[in-house]
């Protein structure tokens, strides 16, 4: 058993961003493990048999495989910019469940059958009620940012990259400008660091702070 808890992640995955966003500003060290979508190793499927990122193996074995609980777990342990103060759960779940729906409908149509425009406007919908949080703050909970923003950001990054040109013209000034300084973050720079996929027997790849 690894002395250090295991996560395996996979870089693009906005789910294991935001997991990795909260490791790294709690100062939880963690052994990374770049995965290959379609090549899952056998330890994280053993370990999480429902095949998706992130998940965290802790050094007693137990497993936490879903995004937001291990954010909350690490931010248990050490939360040192008061994240937890912006646990908004209603508005999460908004962006996790309905908005999530038209982001990967208007992103995929192909795969789904479905008409872009249609869930992009309905998408639009969910940022325009972000426009108006953020007319009246700096971030989704107040003047800095918490759990809630990096909860939503990693999929209004997506939505924002499908037709960047489009997005970028919409009247959503607050929301453009929030978007970009987290993107432009030295947080986000640091866990989007790119590793090889891990193999069995690699030398482990510790991620921290510091």
């Amino acid at each position: 058993m690894s002395a250090l808890p295991i996560l395996y992640s996979f870089r693009r995955c906005p789910f294991a961003m935001r997991a990795r966003m909260a490791l790294l500003v709690s100062g939880q060290t963690v052994e990374l493990r770049e995965i290959l979508l379609r090549a899952k190793p056998q330890a994280m499927l053993d370990a999480s048999p429902k095949g998706t990122v992130p998940v965290l193996v802790l050094p007693d074995g137990r497993v936490i495989d879903e995004s937001l609980d291990i954010m909350r777990w690490a931010l248990a342990r050490h939360d040192p910019e008061g994240w937890l103060r912006g646990d908004d759960a209603e508005l999460i779940e908004c962006f996790d469940g309905p908005f999530k729906h038209h982001l990967d409908r208007y992103k995929y149509p192909a795969r789904h059958g479905s008409d872009p425009i249609e869930h992009r406007t309905a998408g639009m919908e969910h940022l325009q009620s972000l426009q108006q949080r953020l007319a009246a703050s700096a971030f989704l909970c107040g003047s800095t940012r918490t759990l809630a923003d990096i909860a939503l950001f990693p999929f209004i990054r997506q939505f924002a990259a499908t037709d960047q040109a489009w997005f970028d013209a919409q009247p959503l000034p607050q929301v453009h400008g929030w978007l970009a300084g987290l993107i432009g973050s030295d947080l986000f720079a640091s866990v989007m660091l790119r590793l090889p996929p891990w193999q069995p027997g690699d030398a482990p790849t510790v991620f921290a702070t510091g």
